[in-house]
């Protein structure tokens, strides 16, 4: 599985002022110009032909990526834009079942230019956020049982502590929406990293997909599982039906997650982070199930929680003793890379788990 553990915004910031004495551009207006980019047709030609057709979407991208990643002074308003905006290109890579037209510029060179700008800019901020060198001189091996470890069972913190005790029926169906937003779609991501060569580590990641998958019935698929938690509290069960409420730190775990899938320069990143997800699954989820049963819900409500827990509880070992530490083996030079998707994960998560708290407490006016 990948992301779905909901780490959960703030409230939707969009349109507020990003520096002071700075006017910030009108992030809701630049985002729709650039939907209307997507679906324009033959857009590259388009470009090419009126360069001015892009001139507001791209006066709101310099100023965001001016002024989102300054370190300890992030632009929220700016950092959003950018996260939805790269969502919106990468969410092209998967299909959704509706109107063929929708994917018409799905290799658009200009599409590309925008994603790898944002990224180049965003990744840099991301992994200032750790000691890479100290990564390279870790024993990769004993560094990722460790950390496995300590994860299975971590104290909780101040986020899940709110989560068990204090949320309302209110926030569990508000952590529920902004949870769909991956758990609608779960694992999909994953099928950029299956194919290739066969050996024992490819087939451990298509064992732990094909669970995910339900083996290849909708009914035990996580997501119907999912589906059927929403239907239970009377939310809407479309895909990305919550789009606007997801914190740009969850959408930085997806766009983090589709970066890694689709390079497979990034393989050992993705393992590495996988490794995490799966690890520390089960303790994320006993602490929404925890919320469920307090708020004495009924089973439907909080299956899906029961099914992770127990599911991957043995993915968590899949991973580590039969894919993590094999490519340690197989890549001792690289290996290093597998920490630092490991410790990026975890800290992308806890990132995001935090937002989302934040954004359940706003909704219950706390």
């Amino acid at each position: 599985m990948q992301s779905t553990a909901v780490r959960p915004l703030s409230t939707d910031s969009r349109g507020i002022g990003a520096r002071e004495n700075i006017p910030s551009p009108n992030y809701i207006a630049a985002e729709q110009e650039f939907v209307r980019l997507l679906h324009t047709e033959n857009l590259d030609q388009q470009i090419a032909t009126q360069p001015d057709l892009i001139d507001t979407f791209q006066a709101a991208l310099r100023m965001a990526l001016a002024t989102a990643f300054n370190p300890g002074d992030e632009d929220q308003a700016a950092c959003l834009f950018l996260q939805r905006v790269l969502y919106r290109i990468n969410r092209l890579n998967l299909f959704w079942y509706d109107d063929l037209r929708n994917y018409d510029n799905d290799r658009s060179l200009y599409l590309s230019t925008v994603r790898d700008r944002i990224e180049a800019d965003w990744q840099a901020w991301e992994l200032s956020q750790l000691d890479v060198e100290a990564l390279k001189q870790l024993d990769v091996k004993q560094a990722l049982t460790e950390r496995a470890e300590v994860d299975l069972d971590p104290p909780l913190s101040p986020a899940a502590r709110f989560i068990r005790e204090e949320m309302s029926y209110e926030g569990y169906s508000h952590l529920l929406a902004i949870a769909s937003f991956d758990g609608l779609v779960e694992a999909s991501r994953m099928t950029s990293i299956l194919g290739g060569a066969a050996n024992e580590v490819q087939c451990t990641l298509v064992r732990v997909f094909l669970e995910e998958y339900g083996n290849g019935k909708l009914s035990r698929k996580h997501s119907t599982f999912f589906a059927k938690m929403m239907e239970e509290v009377g939310l809407n069960t479309e895909p990305e039906g919550y789009l606007e409420l997801v914190p740009w730190e969850v959408l930085a775990c997806a766009n983090h997650n589709f970066l890694l899938t689709q390079r497979k320069r990034h393989f050992l990143r993705y393992n590495g982070g996988l490794t995490y997800f799966e690890v520390a699954g089960p303790s994320i989820y006993r602490n929404y199930m925890t919320a469920a049963q307090r708020l004495d819900l009924s089973d439907m409500a909080m299956g899906y929680w029961e099914l992770h827990i127990r599911e991957d509880e043995r993915h968590g070992r899949w991973m580590l003793e039969q894919v993590a530490l094999p490519l340690a083996n197989q890549y001792p030079t690289d290996a290093w890379e597998l920490v630092l998707g490991y410790d990026q994960e975890k800290l992308m998560g806890d990132r995001a788990g935090v937002a989302v708290v934040r954004s359940i407490r706003t909704m219950e006016g706390r």
